[in-house]
Order: structure tokens, then sequence, then C-alpha cells
């Protein structure tokens, strides 16, 4: 058995990528869970921005995109489609990564997920090597759930943990904001409430523990 486990983050520019294009042509962030690649070619994609008519445009009018359906929830839409687009991130599947989520913004791709084993991250950089765009950026090991989960460490629930860490992926905290409470809160499928009280409560744990 194997005990290690790494996280590891890439970053893919100039790949002809249909959500990283749309993305650099409109102006807005896309997340978006791992394609899964049908026998038939085509990989379904669902993935989610905030509520713009030109990205939904640019993306029916691409003609690698395929039965593009489009719903509404607070604020924020939420995409279904078939891409026949061949996509990076299944060689990287191939060779052995684990793809959790997907980010794309200003036409590139960052691909987060984690690798078991180090003979295994051998294999999936060498699948990146030989894969034009593809950068390698950041690299981690993940600890066992008691020692190296935030909700352990810090004394937060893993609902309250779950919150800050979606807020910090789409840009609540930065200056200025990239996503609203109610976008985060419709990525969590919780209300906007329920989000600002659990990221409060976290707030108000971590402070604490941090300034004791």
């Amino acid at each position: 058995m194997i005990d290690e486990c790494l996280a590891v983050e890439f970053r893919v520019q100039d790949d002809g990528c249909p959500l990283a294009e749309a993305t650099q042509a409109v102006g807005v962030e896309i997340h978006a869970q791992p394609p899964q690649l049908r026998a038939d070619g085509y990989a379904l994609l669902q993935f989610s921005s905030p509520r713009d008519d030109e990205l939904k445009r640019v993306l029916d009018d691409d003609d690698r995109i395929r039965y593009l359906h489009v719903a509404e929830t607070d604020g924020r839409y939420r995409y279904r489609c078939l891409s026949k687009e061949p996509c990076i991130v299944h060689k990287l599947i191939d060779g052995g990564l684990i793809v959790e989520n997907l980010r794309y913004r200003d036409g590139a791709a960052t691909f987060f997920g984690a690798v078991v084993g180090r003979d295994v991250l051998k294999g999936v950089m060498e699948t990146a090597g030989e894969t034009v765009g593809v950068r390698l950026e950041r690299v981690y090991p993940l600890q066992s759930d008691a020692e190296g989960s935030p909700s352990q460490r810090w004394d937060i629930t893993p609902p309250q943990e779950a919150c800050v860490r979606t807020a910090l992926e789409m840009g609540y905290f930065s200056i200025p904001r990239e996503a609203s409470s109610e976008e985060v809160a419709d990525e969590l499928g919780i209300s906007k409430s329920a989000f600002l009280e659990r990221l409060r409560r976290a707030e108000e744990t971590l402070f604490h523990q941090v300034f004791e």
C-alpha cells in the first residue's frame, strides 16, 4: 500500500480548449467539473460561471460545442454540453492524475488534483512534458485527514471548511471581489444566508485561535 498522496496544480495555455478561449474572449471565469470522456469521443462538460449572456452566446456559436444547455440559479449560469475538442486533461488522467476540479480564466486552464506516489507523479510529469502548453505550478504532500484537514487542525466544521475553501478559490476574498456571496453559495448548493453564517462562524473560530 502507498501512503504518500501528492496534491498537484497544472496550468495549461494555448491548447485550443473552447472553454479557455471563451474566457479570453469574454473575460469571465469558469469553474468546471472533470470532463467525462464518452465512447464516441465526445466529452461531457459541466461547468458554471457568473451570469453573462455574452459567454453564453460565444459558447453557443462555437462549432466544437454541441447540445449546450444553460440553467440559471441565483445569478449564476450552470452549463452542460458535449465537446468534440480533445482535452489535454484526459492525457494527464491517463498518466495517473486524479482531477478534482478545473478553472478557466483569461484563456488559460488550471487543473487541481492529486497523484498517488512519486512514481505516478513522474508518469504524469512525463505526459505533461510531451504536451505543449502544460506547466506544473505546484506540488505538495497531502497529509492524513487527522493531520492535514483544516477542519481538524483549526477546529472548524467540514461545512465551514468547504465555505472558506470555495470562497477563496472563487475570489470572494480578492480585492476587488471576484465572486459575490450569492455566487459562492450557489457553487456550494446552499442559500446565501447559510453560506454567510458558516463563513462568519469559521472566521470567528479561526481568528480566536490565531490571536490567542
